[in-house]
């Protein structure tokens, strides 16, 4: 699986803005695909994940209600539409893709084992 993130950019707090990732593979039946978040001298968190069948989704708790992941499958395109933005979420933002994780374990990049590489998110306050 190869992944493309792309959306990243420049907002004030309060703005939106819309991530996407589009993944190159042969199926993604069985896969989810999450994003994650890395901040300037911080670990990288999880941020939200989608199963690729039936569009389960999980959200960290420091961005459910702000953010909403969301899949074309006709176009193997994850979204991640980000909204009421505040300067705490700057960071480069990555998507990943683990094949047939189990659902406890999806908030945990252990879990990934294909990465795209980053878009950066900056919130100016």
């Amino acid at each position: 699986v190869q992944l493309q993130a792309s959306g990243g950019g420049l907002v004030q707090a309060g703005g939106s803005l819309r991530l996407s990732c589009v993944a190159s593979a042969r199926t993604l039946s069985g896969y989810a695909i999450a994003w994650f978040r890395q901040a300037p001298g911080k670990e990288r968190e999880f941020v939200t994940t989608i199963r690729w069948n039936g569009g389960t989704t999980i959200y960290a708790d420091s961005v459910k209600g702000r953010f909403t992941i969301s899949r074309d499958i006709a176009k193997s395109t994850v979204y991640l539409q980000m909204n009421s933005l505040k300067p705490e979420d700057t960071a480069v933002y990555y998507c990943a893709a683990a094949a047939r994780a189990i659902y406890s374990s999806l908030g945990a990049s252990s879990s990934y084992g294909y990465w795209g590489q980053g878009t950066l998110v900056t919130v100016s306050s």
